[in-house]
């Protein structure tokens, strides 16, 4: 099984809450802050061990992230499959809405979509095997916990998976600042999903070609 490291008190309380694998947890020593106090009662109650740590070994296994006195070794975030996904949407009588990441490179940028994505009401995050940020514990800090809850599905070649899509019924939405409408004024019901384009360049020509229409996001600050 893959492995990973999760740090920062409140990312670790919520992989504790979510039920991921957690095989141990270190605490800087002399550190009883409550979150950390409520990390030590929420291992106890699952059986993992927690064991006190000098600060340089802190750092160590931290690798430069901001770790606030804990880190948790994990199993990896698992990824999610999209059909088991949309049979749990169905089964609730939900409509779909999925946001897809066109080539969104650095961690920040993905564990911030991630945890906006959650608080949205999104059902699945979309991430190609290529040409995206890795999903690392930058990625679980950053999104403050969101990953343990926000599916997070792996697809092969985007423009192949969005013409799939758009044939099962789904508005294939662009994100683009030049878009047709806005995001505030327009119809945006039925399946959706959002296609949110790289960091330097935006959506691809080919999803541009592909998306059923584009839609700009107002925003005061550019």
């Amino acid at each position: 099984m893959d492995s990973a490291i999760i740090t920062g008190r409140n990312s670790v309380i919520e992989a504790l809450k979510a039920g991921r694998s957690v095989t141990r947890i270190y605490i800087t020593a002399g550190k009883d802050s409550q979150p950390l106090l409520r990390i030590r009662s929420m291992a106890r109650e699952k059986g993992v061990p927690v064991e006190p740590v000098s600060a340089d070994v802190m750092r160590r296994h931290a690798r430069g992230t901001h770790h606030q006195d804990v880190v948790a070794f994990a199993a990896a975030v698992a990824f999610a499959d999209l059909d088991e996904v949309l049979s749990e949407v169905q089964a609730k009588g939900d409509v779909p809405f999925l946001i897809l990441l066109d080539g969104i490179e650095d961690v920040h940028n993905l564990g911030a979509v991630i945890r906006t994505a959650e608080c949205a009401g999104a059902h699945a995050v979309l991430v190609p095997k290529r040409r995206s940020a890795p999903v690392n514990e930058t990625v679980g800090k950053t999104s403050a916990g969101a990953v343990e809850y926000m599916p997070v599905v792996r697809i092969g070649n985007t423009a192949s998976f969005l013409k799939k899509l758009k044939k099962q019924g789904f508005w294939v939405i662009g994100a683009d600042m030049d878009g047709e409408t806005d995001y505030f004024h327009s119809s945006l019901t039925g399946p959706l999903v959002l296609v949110i384009g790289s960091e330097g360049k935006g959506i691809s020509r080919l999803v541009r070609e592909i998306a059923t229409a584009l839609s700009g996001f107002p925003c005061s600050a550019v």
